[in-house]
């Protein structure tokens, strides 16, 4: 997971197969918010959310009950703990599988449109009656990034991938009505391909100060769960320096948090 602007990239969460455990978020005002992390245990700091996701396979620590857990396969090197991981992660309650993570740039998954789409269709594509399955997560590059990455792979899935979700990226400064936009322009590109939901997995107004992304955040939040075409959606994210400082939600992640 790297911010496309600053090309951000945090540290590898293991892969050891955890069952979440009892616990539960003391509200969930928004089905579609989530939170994205690499230490477990800072999930539970988050009070709102229905999903999670750390950009692995396995969810590799205890998490809160009651939220959906996103099994993801990152890129190549992994293929041969993805059945096994998949198989635990659907028998604990997951209910969708992501596919690559930004696959458009090279210091990420590094793959082009051929060979994910190849991939997608040995390694996700058969998971499809018992998981719904998201799409490569892309940045929100310049063609030939982004977008336009996303059109490809999608072609070359020529319909056998058994998508129903498409995922991007977007990192750039907080200038609301540019995000609303290109929200908007995902969702048409979507649409294009017979896709009627999105996800915006990874989010951040960067270059600004927190005081600037809390409001950036309060801002985007209620636009996002009022579009019908937004699934799910997760700013950038519990770590500490972002959401969280300290082992307490941070100005930004009690923002995030308590936006509705």
């Amino acid at each position: 997971m790297v911010s496309f602007t600053t090309f951000l990239i945090s540290s590898l969460a293991g892969t050891s197969v955890a069952a979440p455990t009892n616990a539960h978020l003391a509200k969930r005002s928004s089905s579609k918010k989530g939170i994205s992390y690499n230490d477990a245990t800072l999930v539970s700091l988050f009070t709102d959310g229905s999903w999670v996701c750390n950009w692995e396979m396995a969810v590799d620590g205890p998490l809160p009950g009651g939220v959906d857990y996103v099994p993801m396969m990152r890129g190549t090197g992994s293929e041969s703990g993805w059945d096994a991981a998949v198989q635990k992660a659907l028998a604990s309650g997951s209910t969708h599988l992501l596919g690559f993570n930004e696959p458009d740039l090279s210091t990420q998954a590094n793959l082009d449109a051929a060979t994910a789409a190849a991939l997608y269709k040995q390694y996700i594509t058969p998971y499809a009656k018992k998981a719904t399955l998201v799409t490569p997560a892309v940045t929100n590059g310049a063609a030939p990034m982004g977008l336009t990455w996303m059109e490809e792979f999608l072609r070359d899935c020529s319909g056998e991938c058994g998508v129903s979700v498409m995922a991007f990226h977007y990192y750039a400064d907080d200038n609301v009505s540019n995000f609303e936009n290109y929200v908007n322009k995902a969702i048409s590109t979507a649409a294009n391909y017979g896709i009627s939901e999105v996800w915006i997995t990874e989010f951040q107004a960067t270059g600004v100060s927190d005081d600037a992304q809390a409001t950036f955040i309060n801002s985007v939040v209620p636009w996002l769960d009022q579009k019908p075409a937004v699934g799910r959606y997760a700013y950038f994210y519990a770590a500490d320096g972002y959401m969280t400082s300290g082992g307490a939600l941070s100005e930004i992640g009690s923002a995030y948090n308590s936006a509705e």
